[in-house]
Order: C-alpha cells, then sequence, then structure tokens
C-alpha cells in the first residue's frame, strides 16, 4: 500500500494536464476579449461611415 501512494505522490500527469487546461482557458479568454474590442471598433467605424454615405447623398441632415 505505501508504495502504491508513494507512486501516486509521485505521479505528476494530472497536474500538467490541469496546467495546460488553465493556459487554453486564458488564451481562450484573451481571444474573446479581443474579439470583442475589434467588434465593438470596427461597429463604430462603419456607423460613422455609413453616416457620413448618408450625408452625402441628402437623405439626412448633417
Amino acid at each position: 500500500m505505501t508504495k502504491i501512494f508513494a507512486r501516486f505522490m509521485k505521479d505528476e500527469s494530472g497536474a500538467t494536464a490541469i496546467e495546460y487546461g488553465l493556459i487554453a482557458a486564458l488564451i481562450s479568454v484573451a481571444l474573446i476579449a479581443g474579439a470583442t474590442t475589434l467588434g465593438t471598433s470596427l461597429n463604430t467605424q462603419f456607423t460613422n461611415i455609413s453616416k457620413k454615405l448618408n450625408c452625402g447623398t441628402g437623405t439626412t441632415a448633417c
């Protein structure tokens, strides 16, 4: 029984898998945050372009 417990204490494969999982989760959170920021910025740019195009056609007051 002591040998099994000692071997279990030396086995670090589970800890490595958890570390890789945490790294993957951190990368995915960073990607989601970046995509959200980029999406908001693009939405603002397209809104401004749309307003300028509409102003040029005379359909809205500038």
